[in-house]
């Protein structure tokens, strides 16, 4: 794991990286320090990241500004701060925890686990996906997303009315951020439950979800009898 702290209170930052090499060993490959906004904005151009830890308060600007930026990256992002006020409004930009300062060892465990887990639900879903475009952030509502396609690091954004928007994050890291009312049908889909009208078996363990738009979507053999399941 490649990691960003993201703190201005140098003796706090120590803390981080220590209790982070103590609890991810030999996991951890490699720990990058930044205090100020624009100095983070330098070291995400610098090196490609896993994760980052931020602070929302930075020598007096407002980490959320960077947040709202950083959320579009491939990597998941876990707050570090006393600003209690704003986890919420943080979860909706897609954060994957919310660790409130003073943070424990066993709390920073904790939020360190779900980010290496590659199936680990957010504690609270995200209300936005922000996507880079010509050179901006763009902020995809997710109650506008049909479904979710996998395309090696990156996914495919299938929005309800026909658009398509590419999302630096990978079909897993994308999947923690989601709620639950979108499940992994197949290795490369994610998808609306709700926008699935029906399920389709054909010969040679073939399955497919019928959406309601007309889409049919591949269903993975080892899925199938879960999502049929749920579909009742």
């Amino acid at each position: 794991m490649r990691l960003l702290i993201v703190e201005d209170e140098p003796l706090i930052a120590q803390r981080l990286e220590r209790m982070c090499r103590e609890i991810l060993g030999s996991a951890l490959e490699i720990v990058i320090h930044a205090a100020r906004p624009e100095e983070t904005e330098v070291r995400l151009a610098e090196s490609p990241i896993d994760l980052m830890l931020l602070d929302l308060n930075l020598e007096g600007s407002d980490g959320m500004q960077l947040l709202k930026r950083s959320v579009a990256g491939s990597f998941h992002t876990i707050i570090v701060s006393a600003n209690t006020d704003r986890a919420l409004e943080a979860f909706e930009y897609g954060v994957l925890d919310f660790v409130p300062k003073p943070f424990t060892r066993e709390r920073l465990a904790q939020a360190l686990g779900r980010s290496a887990g590659a199936s680990a639900r957010s504690d609270c879903a995200a209300k936005y996906l922000a996507v880079r475009k010509h050179g901006r952030i763009d902020l995809v509502a997710v109650n506008d997303l049909l479904y979710a396609k996998g395309s090696g690091s990156y996914s495919e954004l299938v929005l309800t009315g026909g658009a398509t928007e590419l999302h630096d994050k990978s079909l897993e890291k994308l999947q923690a951020l989601l709620p639950a009312v979108f499940d992994r049908i197949h290795k490369s889909y994610l998808v609306r439950m709700s926008a699935v009208k029906a399920l389709h078996a054909s010969e040679g363990s073939h399955y497919e979800a019928e959406l309601k738009n007309g889409t049919r979507l591949p269903v993975g053999r080892t899925r199938y009898k879960e999502i049929r399941a749920k579909l009742g």
